[in-house]
């Protein structure tokens, strides 16, 4: 783990950092935990652990110099600082509430800065995954997709969408996720045109378009993906829809590649659907960074600054939803490489007709 982008970032403005989120701890450490600190120093990084996690941390928290049992602030931090003689930490502004900052301030006794640039610091390495953090990624991904296939043979006119969300549930946790990434999306018929849609009661019937959005964790990593297929037979419109979401993703995987800037990856998807009449259909965002969280730096988004360098993993993942009819959306996960991307998602893409 590379500390020192971590350690310009706070000095001199402060003497240390302090990671209090459970996410960052994690990312650091490849230790979950809800509750600890981790504290970087100018010379060492520190891992406090309460008693519900100190034994798990010494044998697998990584990226540490020291592990030390945490019983309070006062009791355990507040000694740390001041034998180190830190009176100053930069704290993650994004992620900290009010009343910890002022827990923090009152019982440490060190100014606390929280201006961003920890915040900051912290997303640009997240946003850049090593050789381990992308493995985690497509075991994840390799699971979501044995799902899809699983998925696909279950699927039938006596199943609701409460069954296919539940039974893709399973399947990935019976196969090797150590969770899901968030709660499954299995929408059909005139559900299918709310773009995060919770599963309902509601069977399946001819005609209908299903669109299904999931992902597995390993590892402390996610999968995101999604597949729109039908049912019976589909319409004119349902068809031109389909073909139309399928080639602004390949317009957008056309901008996946260093340096680009991010928006434009996202205006080059949007444009395609635009032009096909379907431009107001299409509201969300092209596709988002994928790590220890479902979604994490870079955002392809139209007023999105960033610029897309190797290691970022993104979603590329355009839809239209027509309200009270049907929606479409066909969801990729894609990693920059050094001259283009490498696609990580392996499922079939072409309308499926069940």
């Amino acid at each position: 783990m590379n500390y020192e982008k971590i350690r310009s970032a706070f000095l001199p403005k402060a003497d240390a950092a302090i990671i209090t989120s459970e996410v960052n701890r994690q990312y650091f450490t490849r230790f979950p935990a809800t509750d600890g600190y981790l504290l970087i120093t100018a010379d060492e990084v520190l891992l406090f652990a309460d008693s519900r996690y100190i034994e798990a941390a010494q044998r697998s928290a990584k990226n540490c110099d020291r592990i030390l049992l945490y019983k309070g602030i006062e009791e355990s931090l507040k000694p740390v600082l001041e034998q180190k003689g830190i009176k100053s930490l930069e704290a993650e502004s994004d992620r900290l509430t009010v009343s910890e900052l002022r827990s923090l301030r009152e019982k440490t006794g060190v100014d606390i800065v929280s201006e961003g640039g920890l915040d900051k610091a912290v997303d640009a390495l997240r946003a850049v995954k090593d050789e381990e953090e992308i493995s985690l990624i497509k075991q994840a991904q390799k699971i979501a997709e044995n799902a899809f296939s699983h998925i696909l043979g279950f699927i039938s006119t006596d199943r609701t969408e409460k069954e296919i969300a539940l039974e893709l549930d399973y399947y990935m946790l019976s196969h090797g996720a150590d969770g899901i990434s968030f709660e499954t999306i299995a929408v059909s018929g005139a559900n299918s045109s709310l773009p995060h849609g919770v599963p309902s009661d509601k069977k399946i019937e001819n005609g209908d378009f299903i669109t299904m959005d999931f992902g597995a964790v390993v590892g402390g990593y996610h999968s995101d993906m999604t597949r729109t297929v039908a049912v019976g037979s589909v319409s004119e419109e349902q068809k031109r829809v389909y073909d139309t979401v399928l080639a602004a993703q390949h317009a957008g995987f056309s901008r996946l590649m260093p340096g680009v800037c991010a928006r434009d990856a996202d205006a080059a998807a949007r444009d395609v659907i635009s032009q096909a009449g379907y431009g107001q259909y299409f509201g969300h965002s092209l596709g988002h960074g994928v790590g220890v969280e479902i979604h994490e730096k870079p955002n392809l988004s139209p007023k999105s600054a960033a610029v897309l360098e190797k290691g970022n993993v993104v979603t590329n993942e355009p839809g239209i939803y027509i309200p009270g009819s049907f929606g479409v959306r066909i969801e990729d996960m894609a990693l920059i490489t050094e001259d283009g991307y490498e696609n990580l998602t392996c499922c079939e893409k072409k309308l499926i007709i069940l």
